[in-house]
């Protein structure tokens, strides 16, 4: 009898709905896996769609085309290792999401998810059927017999208890895991519970790649008993990797293997950022990238996490200054671009606000200047990007950060037009930490150059809109260290106004932002998307009406 078992781990990206792509990338793994005379290649959770695949998973020609791409590939791979990959499948009026092991040309075995996320991101319940759990199967006689619990399936002990009580000796779970900050322990320590519990090894396989607002980072990894790191896989990178697993007196156990470093969770945040943004590009077919450069810190990121992403050739930056704007914004904004290799434009906005002035001047007649004015300045950017995005097939980058996007202070039609936002799960003073940070570091996955490529002055000078003189985001808003203590509290945590002003703030500033908060939903709810970075990221994360009266009398 056989005392040994090669498992291929492949960590790949998958676009949504690009079938042919995808299996692809499968059959490629499994070629990789046949060469290393491999017993099984595994992929992860929905891999023939790409996750997640949001209301396209209920249109029954698109599950049609799935079980057809599903059998060639089957028929692909019949000649060598069994192939276990996930997929949807429609089992009569039952939708469930599946994951099948297939072997000789045919479907081998299928496993329903039974656990179906219904929370922050995932919605689930509403578009699948719970599936009844399943006990493992055997590759072959000579071989261990194995339990795939998908994703949810194995947060909870229910479904690898009872694989395990049926008879698995190693467990096998496909994800399609997104990333927050600070999840890596949580999903750790979770699978290092459902080890101890069961005594078996289980082996965490994660997708990796960005899908709209999500970012899957990998980081799969196999335990042996007790909870014991065997291989761990790079975080936000695509691998595949071979895992032997040896028959001992005490059952199996993975031979010890390649650990990749975590990285700091601001590079972490950074990585996710520019991935996000490399994948949105990549996958909905654009090349190149505009965004205004300001000489504010934010378009600064932006246009770094931009020219890291594509490659500095492939962004352009535009300055468009008005009277307010300071020689030292100009100054700035040119050093940047310069820095980071980036093509950079002029186009001054003064011509074109004074035809709008003078075409509003007899309706406005007897009204003092206001907010009105500075909204028509952004708005006159906004339609001068978008032109030239339109003219050039350049996709606009929008570059406000979180703080800015909870609060409302970002017009919209004006700064917020655009197609992505790098920065929208950012606060300002996490910006100021990524920036800091990249000037003093430099990694392979950046296209952009090493050094200071963000001038010191943007990160120190006040924070200004330059909409009229002398203007700073102090004048409307609180210092940024205490806005982004209360946004934390109220939007991350979901936390009280009485939690805000025991943690030591003021009432009434703690009552202004929960009211700007409120009132600026219409403005989220039009906004472009941008990678989550957060555990309550605007969007799926956190979905508030936007016609909303209530407010929090503590």
């Amino acid at each position: 009898m056989s005392d040994t078992f090669r498992l291929t781990m492949a960590q790949l990206n998958p676009t949504v709905g690009d079938l042919a792509g995808n299996c692809a990338k499968a059959r490629g793994a499994w070629e990789e896996g046949k060469r290393a005379e491999a017993d099984m290649v595994a992929l992860p959770e929905m891999f023939v769609t790409g996750y997640q695949t949001q209301d396209l998973v209920r249109r029954e020609a698109f599950l049609a085309d799935v079980w057809t791409h599903l059998q060639a590939l089957a028929a692909d791979c019949a000649d060598g290792p069994m192939l276990a990959i996930g997929a949807p499948y429609l089992d009569g009026e039952r939708l469930h999401n599946c994951y099948f092991v297939l072997e000789k040309g045919k479907v081998r075995t299928r496993y329903d998810k039974h656990f179906l996320p219904n929370f922050n991101v995932f919605d689930e319940v509403r578009l699948f059927n719970r599936g009844e759990i399943k006990g493992p199967f055997a590759p072959t006689n000579e071989a261990p017999r194995i339990g795939c619990p998908i994703c949810e399936d194995a947060w909870y002990p229910d479904v690898c208890e009872a694989m395990v009580e049926s008879g698995a000796e190693v467990l096998m779970v496909p994800n399609g895991s997104p990333y927050f900050r600070g999840k890596f322990p949580i999903r750790m320590n979770e699978m290092v519970s459902r080890v101890v519990e069961n005594d078996v090894p289980l082996v965490y396989l994660n997708m990796v790649g960005g899908q709209d607002d999500q970012m899957f980072d990998g980081r799969s990894f196999v335990l042996n008993r007790g909870g014991k790191l065997a291989v761990m896989l790079p975080f936000m990178e695509e691998a595949v990797v071979h895992v032997d697993f040896t028959q001992g007196p005490d059952g199996w156990e993975a031979a010890e293997g390649a650990k990749a470093d975590l990285p700091e969770e601001i590079e972490r945040d950074y990585h996710v950022m520019v991935g996000a943004l490399r994948d949105y590009m990549g996958k909905t077919g654009f090349k190149k990238v505009l965004l205004g450069l300001s000489g504010g810190i934010d378009s600064a990121i932006v246009a770094t996490i931009a020219a890291d992403a594509l490659g500095p050739e492939n962004v352009r930056c535009v300055m468009l200054p008005s009277e307010y704007t300071s020689q030292g914004s100009l100054d700035d904004a040119a050093a940047c671009a310069n820095a980071l290799g980036c093509h950079y434009d002029i186009v001054p906005i003064k011509a074109t606000r004074d035809a709008v002035t003078d075409t509003l001047a007899d309706l406005f007649a007897g009204r003092d200047p206001d907010l009105t004015e500075e909204n028509i300045q952004s708005r006159i950017r906004g339609l001068l990007l978008m032109a030239q995005s339109n003219k050039f097939g350049e996709m606009l980058l929008t570059t406000g950060n979180k703080s800015e996007v909870a609060v409302g202070y970002a017009t919209i039609y004006g700064d917020m037009a655009g197609g992505y936002n790098p920065i929208k799960d950012m606060y300002k003073t996490r910006v100021f930490a990524a920036c800091r940070w990249r000037n003093a570091n430099h990694r392979p996955w950046m296209k952009a150059p090493a050094g200071e490529v963000i001038p010191v002055s943007i990160i120190e000078k006040p924070p200004s809109a330059e909409l009229r003189p002398d203007q700073k985001d102090a004048d409307s808003l609180p210092p940024y260290d205490v806005l982004d203590g209360i946004l934390e509290m109220l939007v991350d945590d979901e936390a009280s106004v009485a939690d805000c002003i025991a943690a030591g703030f003021d009432r009434e500033t703690v009552k202004r932002v929960e009211h700007l908060i409120y009132i600026s939903e219409y403005k989220r709810f039009q906004s472009a998307p941008g990678p989550r970075l957060s555990k309550r990221a605007f969007w799926l994360d956190r979905r508030y009406p936007i016609v909303n009266r209530w407010r929090d009398g503590s």
